[in-house]
């Protein structure tokens, strides 16, 4: 019987999980289907993904707080995030882990050595991300446009700053973990602060993928190498598809999802 997969969010017509799903589920001849679920109240994605027997999913934004707090059991570093983006069934129960953390460190290898870190946005990537940085020793530092967001980042003794009391340093990277350039033409950051800060940096890194956002594109003209989202929705990808089909994902998996994530 053909297994069903899903991704949820809201929106979620623009995924390209679902073509780098399918891709590796048929390179693999599993017999199963991945899909697009637009779902307009978080709070219900537990009941959903039950109701609609999905065997595993995907949780993209706004719903990955709701997720974990929904979930039966949280495994792993999404224990100390709260916030997952994948959902397993595993023996009537929803199992919920987080493979944005590793799918963010394993993206950002390509600019090699990072020391120090500035981190935009406090949502659940933001959290993951933070938390992975944080396990690795490299410094991390959060900036929010608002102070009410910066609690689960004070908790895990996190440097965080809001836009009124921000203290900018060196950083090597400047990472953007918001939706800002993802519909829209807007910064993350009131742009003379980015300015200021890509002026010291080495690199910049978007969590959007597909496009030069604004964000990557005013990193290029302060001369930063930059980076899409592209890699790490790659590799998160690819550990949730290892938990979806209980199989190591070798080189020419990893290869065909990253084709069929660039399907148009």
């Amino acid at each position: 019987m053909t297994k069903k997969f899903a991704i949820f969010g809201n929106p979620v017509i623009h995924s390209k999980s679902p073509q780098m799903q399918n891709a590796g589920l048929k390179h693999i001849n599993f017999d199963g289907i991945y899909e697009k679920h637009h779902l307009e109240n978080g709070n219900e994605i537990k009941e959903i993904f039950l109701k609609n027997n999905y065997k595993g999913a995907n949780i993209t934004v706004p719903h990955k707080e709701f997720a974990y707090e929904n979930a039966d059991d949280v495994r792993g570093i999404a224990k100390e995030i709260k916030a997952v983006n994948t959902y397993i069934l595993e023996k009537g129960k929803v199992i919920a882990y987080n493979t944005d953390a590793p799918g963010f460190l394993k993206a950002i290898e390509s600019f090699g050595t990072i020391k120090n870190v500035l981190l935009l946005g406090a949502g659940g990537t933001a959290k993951a991300i933070a938390l992975a940085l944080k396990s690795k020793n490299i410094k991390v530092t959060v900036l929010n446009r608002s102070e009410n967001k910066l609690d689960f980042f004070k908790e895990n003794t996190i440097n965080c700053f809001s836009w009124e009391n921000f203290k900018p340093e060196i950083y090597d990277l400047v990472v953007n973990s918001t939706s800002a350039g993802l519909k829209d033409e807007y910064l993350p950051a009131p742009k003379e602060m980015l300015e200021n800060i890509f002026k010291n940096a080495s690199f910049a890194f978007d969590c959007i993928y597909g496009k030069i956002t604004p964000f990557l594109a005013l990193a290029s003209e302060n001369d930063c190498k930059i980076k899409d989202g592209e890699d790490m929705l790659l590799y998160q990808g690819v550990l949730a598809f290892e938990l979806f089909t209980n199989t190591k994902a070798d080189n020419s998996v990893v290869e065909m999802m990253r084709k069929g994530l660039k399907e148009e």
